[in-house]
């Protein structure tokens, strides 16, 4: 017999965000990191995270982990679940800084798991993440 036959969906929106501009070259999301994303007591769907540059940066590689909710400076808490290259940007008073890069997540985290970030490279300017979910 099946466990759950009826789907579930978040009942309360979890919108969370950060300004990354910091290097950060391990792979293993330990070092600085910045948590987009934690979820409630009852765990919670992580859609997607939006990035949208700040300004004038050199291109870099973004890497999102998912953290288990222990200390994110011990690597068996983190595991790499998608790297994305971030490209150089410009800031402009009369068009885009760059573009606009969504990464769907569809993800289903345990209570108190995080969706944690890194830069590869620092940048100067910054890019600006959000993440959208909501909490189960």
């Amino acid at each position: 017999m099946p466990a759950n036959t009826k789907p579930i969906f978040p009942l309360t929106p979890n919108i969370a965000f950060a300004r990354m501009t910091a290097a950060n070259t391990a792979t293993d999301g330990t070092g600085t990191v910045a948590t987009l994303f934690t979820a409630g007591a009852d765990g919670a769907r992580l859609d997607k995270v939006t990035l949208v540059p700040g300004g004038t940066n050199v291109a870099t590689v973004l890497r999102l982990f998912a953290n288990n909710g222990g200390v994110t400076a011990t690597a068996t808490n983190n595991t790499l679940l998608k790297e994305v290259r971030l490209p150089a940007t410009v800031a402009s008073a009369t068009q885009e800084n760059g573009p606009t890069i969504d990464l769907p997540l569809d993800l289903a985290l345990p209570a108190g798991w995080r969706l944690t970030a890194v830069l590869a490279t620092a940048v100067a300017a910054g890019w600006h993440a959000t993440a959208i979910g909501g909490n189960y």
